[in-house]
C-alpha cells in the first residue's frame, strides 16, 4: 500500500521537461477552484509575485529607443518571472487543497473544489486554448483574492496594474475561443449553441463585475464612462430581486452593446450578431407568452430596443454579406430609417422588416400576428375581413348533346 501511495503521488508532480508554465502543467493536478478567504501567504508567493511586478513593470516601461535585444531580454525576463509565479500558486493549491481531500480531513467546500477538477480536464482535452486561459485566470484571481484580504492599499494599487492586462487578455482569448465554438455549432445540435451563447453572456457579465469596475478607478475611467457609463448604469437594475426571463434578454442586450466598444476584434460581428440573433427569438417567444397586456407591452418594448441595437447600431456596420440581396434589402431599409423623425415611424418600420424576413411558418405564426395587429392599430396595414360567403347550394346539370 506504501508503494501504490508513492506512485500516485508521484503521478500528480511535473514529469515534463518543457520549461514553460503549461507545458509542466499538462500532467499536473491542478484545478479551478471558486476563490476562498484563505490567505496565500507563502514566502514563496511573495518572493515570486514581487519579482513578477518588478519584471512586469520593467517590461511595460521601457524606453522605445532601446535596442531589440534588450527589449529581448525584458521580455523574457518576465516570462520567466510569470511562469515561475504561476507555478508557485498551483503548487501551493496542490499541497494544501489536494492533500486535504485524500487525507480526508478537507471541509465540503475543499472536496467540492476538488471535484470540480474534471470539469476542467474536459476542457483540456476538448480546448487546449482555453483551458489555458482558464486555467490562467484563476491562479491569477486566487491570489488576487488574497491579496485584498491580506495586503495593504499601495501593494494592492500596484498589482492592478498587472491583474487588468493580465485579465484583458484572457478575456479576449476566452471570447475568441467561444466565438470560434459557435462558428463551428452552426452544424450542431440547438444545446450546444444555448451553452456557448450563455458562457459568452456569462463571460460579459464576470468582466463588468470584476474588471471594469477596477478600470473605473484607474486613467481609463473617464473613457469608459463616456463610452458605456449609461450602459454600465442600467445594469444596475438587474443586481435586485428574481430576474424574469425578459430581464435576461434586456441585460445580454446591454452587456452585447459593452463588448462592441471592449471585445471588438475577440468577439467579432458575425459572433455578436448571432447572438442578438438568438435574444430576438427569445423576445418574441416572451410576448407570445405573456397573458397580460401589460406584460406583453413591456416585453414588446425590449423588442424594439433589441431591433434598434441590432438593425441599426450593429448592422450598419457589416462589411460583408454572403448574399448580395440582403445586402441591397438592408440599405433601402437603412435608407428608410434615417428618414424616420418619430418613435412611432421607426416602430412600424421594425415590424414592417420583421414581417419581410421572418419565416411565414407554424413556429412564428403568433407573433406575426401581433406585429399585424400593431401595424393596423396604427393604420399602417389595412385589416381586410373575409366576406365571402358560401351558403349556396349548387347543382350540377349535364348539357344535353
Amino acid at each position: 500500500m506504501k508503494g501504490e501511495k508513492v506512485l500516485e503521488e508521484r503521478s500528480l508532480k511535473v514529469v515534463d521537461s518543457n520549461t514553460t508554465f503549461f507545458g509542466k502543467l499538462s500532467n499536473t493536478l491542478s484545478k479551478i477552484m471558486i476563490p476562498t478567504k484563505i490567505g496565500i501567504n507563502g514566502i514563496v508567493i511573495n518572493l515570486k509575485r514581487n519579482n513578477l511586478l518588478k519584471a512586469f513593470e520593467n517590461n511595460i516601461n521601457f524606453k522605445d529607443n532601446i535596442n531589440d535585444n534588450k527589449k529581448h531580454v525584458l521580455e523574457q525576463k518576465y516570462q520567466e518571472a510569470y511562469s515561475l509565479y504561476l507555478e508557485a500558486i498551483d503548487k501551493y493549491i496542490m499541497d494544501s487543497v489536494y492533500k486535504k481531500v485524500k487525507s480526508n480531513t478537507a471541509s465540503e467546500f475543499e472536496k467540492n473544489a476538488m471535484g470540480n477538477y474534471y470539469k476542467i480536464t474536459q476542457i483540456k482535452e476538448k480546448d487546449y486554448n482555453e483551458y489555458k486561459y482558464q486555467k490562467q485566470k484563476y491562479l491569477i484571481e486566487l491570489d488576487y483574492e488574497s491579496l485584498k484580504l491580506n495586503a495593504k492599499e499601495k501593494v494592492i494599487k500596484k498589482y492592478n496594474e498587472f491583474y487588468v492586462t493580465q485579465m484583458d487578455s484572457f478575456f479576449k482569448g476566452i471570447l475568441k475561443c467561444y466565438s470560434v465554438k459557435l462558428a463551428e455549432c452552426s452544424r450542431k445540435a440547438d444545446e450546444e449553441k444555448l451553452d456557448v451563447y450563455n458562457k459568452i453572456f456569462d463571460t460579459l457579465q464576470e468582466y463588468v463585475n470584476n474588471i471594469i469596475i477596477i478600470k473605473l478607478q484607474t486613467d481609463e475611467g473617464t473613457l469608459i464612462e463616456e463610452k458605456n457609463g449609461g450602459d454600465l448604469q442600467r445594469l444596475d437594475q438587474f443586481d435586485i430581486g428574481v430576474l424574469e426571463p425578459k430581464d435576461y434578454v434586456e441585460k445580454n442586450m446591454i452587456l452585447l452593446g459593452i463588448s462592441r466598444t471592449i471585445f471588438t476584434h475577440s468577439l467579432p460581428l458575425v459572433a455578436t450578431e448571432q447572438c442578438y440573433e438568438k435574444l430576438l427569438r427569445d423576445i418574441r417567444k416572451i410576448i407570445v407568452k405573456d397573458k397580460t397586456k401589460k406584460a406583453k407591452m413591456e416585453t414588446y418594448n425590449i423588442f424594439l430596443d433589441l431591433m434598434e441595437a441590432y438593425s441599426i447600431k450593429l448592422l450598419s456596420g457589416k462589411v460583408y454579406w454572403e448574399k448580395t440581396e440582403e445586402r441591397e434589402d438592408y440599405k433601402k431599409f437603412y435608407a428608410q430609417y434615417e428618414k424616420t423623425e418619430t418613435a412611432r415611424e421607426k416602430e412600424i418600420l421594425f415590424l414592417k422588416r420583421e414581417l419581410a424576413t421572418l419565416d411565414n411558418n407554424e413556429e412564428n405564426k403568433e407573433i406575426l400576428q401581433f406585429y399585424k395587429e400593431r401595424l393596423i392599430s396604427y393604420g399602417a396595414m389595412k385589416n381586410i375581413k373575409n366576406i365571402c360567403k358560401t351558403g349556396a347550394k349548387y347543382t350540377r346539370t349535364r348539357k344535353a348533346s
